[in-house]
């Protein structure tokens, strides 16, 4: 059977300015905009957005104002820009892990290991298009990438959706400068509410609170009200249950019950949340991610069959093509492909020898390896990845079932050759990173390709486009990662020191040497402020690394050699209760466990027993087992916005009904006025047919009713709430760049600090914080109803 020909938006024999400086400059700054907020928002809430539809709107936008804008430009910005998104969910999945390793994040190695990744997800992409992309066209739908076509497409008619990205924006970035802890800080950033009720103490232990951000709104309103009200059901659970729960059973006690280190009586619910429910959640998570790995195997399977099978055949293909290759079908050369992989393997292999994980020194034959590992794990899940999306698209690809294979299948290797040590697991999250990487960027390369496929553009300068994404992108991400690190990170006071000998450390418990700041802040837990003090001569202290010791719980603590005790806890920014990257914490829980099999294994299995509870149910438990292991305070405010959703859906379907009885009684008038009228403008209407008469009355029913109008990508809420995520955050990392250059001013003995709101101020209240959050969520209420203008939307 002959399969009709496609025809794209811009025919092929059609040549338009396509790959031109000022598209390939404006996806640039919007890959480093939107890689930095991706990160930004992933490492917090535990969920990335697909950032091509708000990039092609803004795109539209701003091209038009220099003069007018080929589709295929913006199709070129897109496509640039959405290279730092794609790169970004892959690095915040697995790099956060090498912190709870006990390893430092390396500039370097993050900017490697993510230009190794990422380019590895387009090389591998290029022999996959003809076959996913054009020969598939009717059965691989690539729900975003034909979004996006859609977008581009009303654009170059003429149409504008900007205005309400622009809008998002303005409010959300307003909002975030008087919100933000880190920035004006006019009311609590952080409204909470500690129940302890009666002379039983009911709930104790247990917190409701919210970060009121504007992008744990725009996260909920484009996720909806399903996922995020399953996962607040997990944050529910942890907070409102296990903690109460754990601190019924345990007040009593007079030691720390492990990992512990204070007694539970004097814990807060946040210290509670990080030392038990925290490994809870992170087996919760990883069994959640094995159960979804084993139910996508079949899936994985099958994509990968027809991957291979699609690339023999088009290899055959590309031997017999003429030298006359139509503008739309031009992809870069198999020489590329093979020539830039065996380049990527040279390069990884160069980095693992002269830029080893410190501790984890092997032979070069064994780089070399690992190299070949990368590239073999790579081809397999970028070929799976790439089909998957097509399906079921790019936020749903099971990219962590894919890494956590990787690592595991990495670690038991190890394990075979007695690499155990904790420096191996760095070498594994390595090898298992640069895949996740790889995965992650070949289903949005797909998309992008699916994009341009629809609207004509030229695939060569697509894929080359997103080459040059990656190297500008992978900059703003390794800078992002490292900024929320140090800007989120706090030093707090141990409240019984811990005596230790340095000669005989507790196992598990490394010394790391001198610390190598002259001055830290330390932070006041024991109350809602944010008090500070400051402690001096800190080089004097020695640092320490606890991973799976039974006498310390996981982290970096100060030693001080003049009292012979452990007085300081230094808690990194990633994995503090502000970004807690819940991926990372899967990767590291995976790969301590087989190498170390020194993790707290009663908690992680209890997160197991819960994850197979809400199987037997069932219930997909991987939102749950994420919303479990997040803090309760982002998976309310995401659900805000699922509610705001909820909300938008419900007066749509009202309107709709409404509009739908109002035409079906025209329609009724019509018919007793001037019935040959009405069969005029009825001509599908058969009298004999149940479903168009009505049995009761002998009248026509509505036969022509119209569909509801479901709510799309491309919707006014889903742009609104985009421009939302984008300034929260934009401005969130603003804050945060100025809490580390605080701190760096502090350590060089200078005092400079951020003008700031007092905390006295009459409008430093929680309920004034929640009035605020709810003013804004009804501007993403009140913009969402209103439709976009029809005059500018075609």
């Amino acid at each position: 059977m002959t399969r009709p020909t496609f025809q794209p938006f811009v025919p092929a024999t059609e040549s338009r300015p396509e790959f031109t400086v000022r598209a390939l400059i404006l996806g640039a700054i919007f890959g480093i905009l939107f890689g930095a907020v991706t990160v930004y928002v992933g490492l917090r809430a535990g969920l990335t957005v697909a950032a091509s539809i708000p990039i092609s709107v803004l795109s539209i936008s701003i091209l038009r104002a220099f003069g007018r804008a080929s589709i295929l430009e913006n199709n070129i910005v897109q496509t640039t820009g959405n290279a730092g998104q794609s790169i970004a969910s892959g690095v915040i999945f697995t790099l956060p892990a090498l912190i709870f390793l006990g390893f430092d994040l390396e500039s370097t190695r993050i900017f490697a290991l993510a230009l190794f990744g990422g380019w590895l997800g387009v090389l591998f992409m290029i022999p996959l298009r003809r076959q996913l992309i054009v020969e598939e066209h009717g059965t691989l739908p690539y729900p975003e990438g034909t979004a996006c076509a859609d977008v581009l497409m009303a654009g170059e008619r003429g149409g504008s959706f900007a205005s309400r990205v622009f809008l998002g924006l303005g409010l959300g970035g307003l909002y975030t400068l008087f919100q933000n802890e880190n920035l004006f800080r006019l009311f609590p950033s952080t409204p909470n509410f500690s129940p302890d009720l009666g002379q039983q103490h009911l709930l104790r232990g247990g917190a409701i609170r919210a970060d009121v951000t504007a992008e744990y709104l725009g996260v909920g309103y484009i996720i909806g009200m399903r996922v995020a009200a399953v996962m607040l059901a997990g944050g529910v659970f942890s907070w409102l249950v296990l903690m109460p729960a754990i601190y019924f059973f345990g007040s009593h006690l007079a030691t720390p019950l492990y990992p512990g280190t204070v007694p539970i009586h004097d814990m807060s619910p946040s210290q509670l949340w990080s030392t038990y429910v925290r490994p809870m959640g992170a087996g919760a998570v990883a069994a959640s991610g094995l159960i979804t790995l084993l139910r996508t195997a079949p899936t994985i399977l099958a994509a990968l069959s027809e991957g291979l099978k699609s690339i023999g055949k088009n290899k055959g293909e590309t031997r017999n093509t003429s030298a006359e290759v139509p503008r739309t079908e031009h992809d870069l050369p198999w020489s590329v492909v093979i020539g830039g992989s065996v380049l990527l393997v040279a390069l990884l292999w160069v980095f693992l020898v002269f830029k080893p994980v410190p501790g984890a020194q092997v032979t070069v034959g064994a780089n070399f390896a690992a190299s070949l590992l990368v590239v073999l794990f790579g081809f397999l899940f970028v070929t799976v990845s790439a089909r998957i999306v097509g399906i079921v698209g790019s936020s749903a690809s099971p990219v962590s079932g894919m890494t956590i294979a990787t690592l595991m299948a990495t670690a038991a290797i190890f394990l075979v050759k007695g690499w155990t040590a904790p420096a191996f697991g760095a070498l594994a999250i390595t090898i298992g990173g640069i895949v996740c990487i790889a995965a992650s960027n070949a289903g949005d390369t797909a998309q992008d390709l699916k994009t341009g496929y629809l609207i004509g553009a030229t695939p060569w300068k697509q894929q080359l486009a997103i080459m040059i994404g990656v190297i500008i992108s992978v900059f703003s991400i390794g800078t992002t990662l490292n900024l929320m690190n140090k800007g989120l990170e706090s030093f707090q006071l141990l409240p019984q020191p811990i005596a230790v000998s340095l000669s005989a450390l507790p196992d598990g418990v490394q010394n790391q040497g001198n610390f190598t700041r002259d001055r830290i802040s330390l932070t006041d837990t024991s109350s809602s402020s944010s008090a500070r003090s400051e402690l001096g001569n800190t080089r004097s202290y020695i640092l320490l690394n606890s991973i799976g010791s039974n006498t310390l719980a996981d982290g970096k603590y100060l030693y001080n050699p003049a009292t012979s005790q452990i007085e300081v806890q230094w808690i990194q920014g990633i994995g503090s209760e502000k970004a807690a990257a819940p991926q990372g914490r899967l990767m590291a829980t995976v790969i301590n466990g087989i190498l170390s099999r020194r993790l707290p294994w009663s908690l992680v299995l209890l997160g197991v027993a819960l994850v197979i509870m809400v199987e037997l149910l069932g219930i997909r438990s991987l939102t749950l087992a994420v919303g479990a292991y997040l803090s309760i305070g982002t998976t309310l405010a995401i659900f805000a916005g699922g509610v705001m959703r909820w909300l938008v859906d419900r007066a749509a379907q009202k309107q709709f009904e409404k509009e739908a009885e109002r035409e079906h009684q025209e329609s009724l008038d019509l018919w007793h006025r001037d019935r040959d009228a009405w069969l005029a403008s009825h001509p599908d209407f058969d009298p004999t047919n149940p479903a168009h008469v009505d049995s009761a009355t002998g009248l026509p029913n509505n036969i022509t009713l119209r569909s509801p109008e479901v709510e799309s990508e491309i919707s006014s809420g889903s742009l609104y709430a985009s421009g939302l995520i984008a300034a929260g955050g934009l401005v969130g990392l603003m804050g945060v760049a100025i809490k580390a250059v605080e701190g760096i001013s502090e350590q060089r003995g200078g005092h400079w600090q951020f003008v700031r709101f007092s905390e006295h101020n009459p409008l430093h209240h929680d309920l004034v914080s929640v009035l605020m959050f709810a003013m804004l969520a009804f501007s993403l209420y009140y913009f969402a109803r209103k439709p976009l203008d029809e005059s500018k939307k075609v």
